[in-house]
């Protein structure tokens, strides 16, 4: 790759931007692009540097980058250039695979809260390699080394925008929970989970329906939160939320949610540790 092309990879990753490398890995027969010839391709599927092919190749490249990009993994494509109708769309010559591979920041973890649940959550979401932020007035760094940014500040909830890309994980233990959750469903945020105990949970996710809040989005809300490890502790019922979060964001749909299991009931271990966090407002 040459020097432009590695420049602009560093300054879109710098800038935190998504974007697609596509790499020329074999030719075979006449073809513009030559074997190792690369491009960049932005979340637009714009090509901003480099080359692939010109017209036959490059719509195609463009397209598949996009998928690459939307569903997070890498792909190795054949292009066929002699086949005007099978191929991709004009009959220019030989054919050639191109391996495309998504560049993308890393995942968002936004905690709602401090204690040592959320504490945990911070831990263990930078080990897998998520940006975490914690937005709480009691938050600070010595409880949340790991945080990549805290937030103390934030009356009107404007400081941490939410996307599809943002996993929230709300631990206030009664504090704003609501409006948080409204304002994670409105975002569309990839995760939506609420630490509470069953009695708790059930008021906040009844007041929202009751204020014209979408069934549907609702319905997405993890409340309980986590997979059914038998937590017992606030360091496991972080873990099975941790859990849960890497589950569903690598699609894997074996893991059972404590919302859908035999364990989301009340008085298990981990419903009385959370009942108890909120009488103690920890």
């Amino acid at each position: 790759m040459s020097s432009a092309l590695y420049s602009k990879a560093v300054e879109l990753a710098g800038q935190g931007k998504s974007f697609a490398v596509a790499t020329v890995v074999r030719v075979e027969g006449s073809s513009s692009a030559k074997l190792g010839s690369k491009a960049i391709i932005d979340s637009r599927g714009k090509i901003l540097a480099g080359w692939v092919g010109g017209g036959c190749a490059e719509s195609a490249v463009r397209n598949e980058a996009l998928k690459c990009l939307e569903l997070e993994r890498p792909e190795l494509i054949t292009l066929d250039l002699t086949d005007e109708l099978l191929g991709v769309g004009m009959p220019c010559g030989g054919k050639m695979d191109v391996y495309i591979e998504p560049v993308l920041p890393p995942p968002e973890l936004l905690i709602v809260g401090h204690g040592r649940i959320a504490e945990v959550l911070a831990t263990i979401g930078r080990l897998m390699n998520f940006s975490v932020t914690v937005n709480d007035p009691g938050a600070d760094r010595e409880s949340f080394p790991n945080a990549n940014l805290l937030v103390n500040e934030d009356f009107d909830l404007t400081e941490t925008p939410i996307g599809p890309r943002t996993f929230v994980v709300i631990a206030t233990l009664h504090k704003r929970d609501h409006l948080w959750l409204q304002k994670a469903l409105e975002g569309n945020a990839a995760y939506v989970a609420l630490i509470a105990s069953r009695h708790r949970a059930r008021l906040v996710l009844d007041y929202l329906l009751a204020t014209g809040m979408p069934a549907e989005k609702v319905e997405k809300v993890w409340a309980p939160a986590g997979l059914d490890l038998g937590a017992a502790t606030p360091e496991e019922i972080a873990l099975s939320i941790i859990s849960q979060i890497v589950a569903l964001r690598r699609g894997s749909s074996k893991p059972l949610p404590l919302k859908d299991s035999g364990m989301a009931t009340e008085g298990t271990a981990a419903d009385k540790v959370i009942h108890q966090c909120e009488t103690d407002g920890l």
